[in-house]
Order: C-alpha cells, then sequence, then structure tokens
C-alpha cells in the first residue's frame, strides 16, 4: 500500500489559502491536514470552523481537521458542519474520550485520536473499537517546523501491532522530512503529515513525491 499524504496548510500562505489547498490537490496530496489550535491547549491560534467552510469549495479531498482544542466536544460539530471528513482529537484535550469518538461518528464522519509525544499508546487500549484514525504526534504539537522526536517510532510500531488488521489508519504528524519519511513508513505509519517538507519548495508534487519515496 502507497503511504498517503497529508500536507498541513499551517505552512502554507495563509494569504491566498483558498488557492493553496487547489495546488495541494493538483500536487497528488491524498488529505488536506487543518490544524486548529487555541491558544490554551497548545501555545499558538490558527483557525476554526469558518475557514474550514470557506476552504471546503477547492478541494475534494478529504479534510484531516486536527483539533488541538480544549474543550473540544462543544466544536465538534460545528466542524463537522463546516465539511471536516476526518475528526482528530486529543486523548489529553477530554475527559471522556469514549463520548468523543461516539460523538464523530454519529454526525457521520470518521473519528480520530491523538497521543502527544509524552502519551502512552495504552491509553487507547479501551478505545480502538470507536477509531478510524490515530496521529502520533512526533514533536510537541504547537508550532510547525519542529524536529522529529526519534522516541515516536517505538511508540507507532507498538501502535502498529495494537491496530492489527483493524481498519485504523496510523497518521504521524511532526517533522517529517524525505530524509526520515521511509523509516516512519517502515515503522508502521500509513499517513504523514507534512507541512514545511511540502512547502519548502514551489514545486509541492515533486516534495510529494519524495515524501513517497520515489525518485524526483
Amino acid at each position: 500500500m502507497t503511504v498517503k499524504i497529508a500536507p498541513s496548510i499551517l505552512s502554507a500562505d495563509f494569504a491566498r489559502l483558498g488557492e493553496e489547498v487547489s495546488a495541494l490537490d493538483a500536487a497528488g496530496a491524498d488529505y488536506i491536514h487543518v490544524d486548529v489550535m487555541d491558544g490554551h491547549f497548545v501555545p499558538n491560534l490558527t483557525i476554526g470552523p469558518a475557514v474550514v467552510k470557506a476552504l471546503r469549495p477547492h478541494t475534494a479531498k478529504l479534510f484531516d481537521v486536527h483539533l488541538m482544542i480544549e474543550p473540544v466536544d462543544p466544536f465538534i460539530q460545528a466542524f463537522v458542519e463546516a465539511g471536516s471528513d476526518i475528526v482528530t482529537v486529543h486523548v489529553e484535550a477530554t475527559r471522556h474520550l469514549d463520548r468523543s469518538l461516539q460523538l464523530i461518528r454519529s454526525l457521520g464522519r470518521k473519528a480520530g485520536v491523538s497521543l502527544n509525544p509524552a502519551t502512552p499508546d495504552s491509553a487507547l487500549s479501551y478505545v480502538l473499537d470507536k477509531v478510524d484514525l490515530i496521529l502520533v504526534m512526533s514533536v510537541n504539537p504547537g508550532f510547525g517546523g519542529q524536529s522529529f522526536i526519534p522516541a515516536a517510532l517505538d511508540k507507532i510500531r507498538r501502535l502498529r501491532d495494537m491496530v492489527g488488521r483493524r481498519p485504523i489508519e496510523i497518521e504521524v504528524d511532526g517533522g517529517v522530512t524525505a530524509a526520515n519519511a521511509a523509516e516512519v513508513i517502515a515503522a508502521g505509519a500509513d499517513v504523514l503529515v507534512a507541512g514545511s517538507a511540502v512547502f519548502s519548495t514551489p514545486d509541492y508534487a515533486a516534495n510529494i513525491r519524495a515524501l513517497r519515496g520515489r525518485q524526483l
């Protein structure tokens, strides 16, 4: 199976975000990764449901919306109505993870759950039947451009074993580059989130191919 690439629009040109999303679509992105930060759960502010809704007409690709907000449950429906296809919440940001995942699925969307670098994979043991995607943070959330934390590789491997044959994608976010993508994929990743690695040059298609491991 070919790894999926989910460019993070956190690294895009916000003055022309709609055009950037269209360009990622044309360049071969599989998902459009949308980082939502609240300045509370993480030390940064980004975008809300209105921006997701405004971007929706610019691509038919799946919107992979990563909610780094606390509390999260009161905002899930708004992000679904704005056009999110996958809604990912953090273990650390919800007191009732099972309930949060049930809510996402009840609204007809795929449910993702994210783990910060210091959060053990065992936190997901009792919710795997309600999860469609597991997002492994390989940096501390809140800012783009950070370096990959090597300990994430062991966590990816353990999660791969935990997931087994369940139809759950393992996504990795933070410091993923063409130089380390092969190692991340070998550990068990299905989806690579990349911001700087995709937007570092104007040739988004070449950058996406490099992350997949193809020759340029």
